[in-house]
């Protein structure tokens, strides 16, 4: 865990939702089933989309040229097979974490890129935020700035009060930290992985494992 190089006082963090809260092996396992492919070999070339510095729906074209997302969550739903998560795939240090934060009296949001079908089954996980917000709510996705403005002015705070927590360097560090936001690293999920091996990771101000002790961090910082 390393700490802000200055300190600035948090009043606000939000969350992103893939691989920082939730676990995305069941969704992903589910896509796989659903091209007809094993799971590991989804997970194969899944990895190796990553590594190359692709955008992650490159994956699906490997295995069917010409996939429109959008147009295959819609036939899933279609077939009763709509995406789906619930409290088993948080991730464990989750609502100890946001109890942790809520106890210090920070206001504490989560947003990410997400369908409002998504940003439904977040609410349905009762996580005592005080802010759930999707793209989809907002219009933007990351790492588009007008994500990060939507954010901002959710926010009872400035910019420089608002901690962004995320797996990724170019949908969450980057452009949070261009926003004007504290960014905060977590390792965890391909992403976290592979992007803690990145020079560019030392742009974070908080790097972390996970979440366990973020409240103490943000303190401390």
């Amino acid at each position: 865990m390393s700490n802000p190089s200055d300190s600035r006082p948090i009043r606000a963090v939000y969350f992103d939702v893939g691989e920082t809260l939730i676990n995305e092996s069941t969704e992903y396992g589910t896509w796989a089933d659903w091209l007809g492919v094993p799971r590991h070999t989804f997970s194969a070339v899944f990895g190796q989309v990553i590594a190359q510095g692709h955008d992650y729906r490159e994956v699906f074209q490997h295995f069917r040229p010409g996939f429109d997302l959008a147009t295959e969550r819609q036939r899933r739903a279609d077939a009763g097979l709509a995406e789906h998560f619930n409290g088993r795939d948080l991730y464990p240090d989750v609502r100890s974490c946001i109890a942790e934060l809520k106890a210090a009296g920070l206001f504490v949001g989560v947003a990410g890129n997400q369908t409002a079908r998504a940003g439904r089954l977040l609410h349905e996980l009762n996580l005592g935020v005080d802010l759930i917000a999707t793209s989809d709510d907002w219009g933007a996705e990351k790492p588009n700035s007008a994500f990060f403005r939507a954010l901002i002015q959710s926010a009872p705070c400035p910019a420089e009060q608002i901690a962004y927590v995320g797996d990724r360097l170019d949908n969450d560090i980057l452009p949070a930290r261009a926003a004007g936001l504290v960014t905060v690293f977590v390792k965890r999920g391909p992403w976290g992985y592979y992007y803690a091996t990145r020079p560019e990771v030392q742009q974070a101000d908080i790097r972390v494992d996970g979440l366990q002790g973020l409240a103490k961090c943000l303190a401390d910082g």
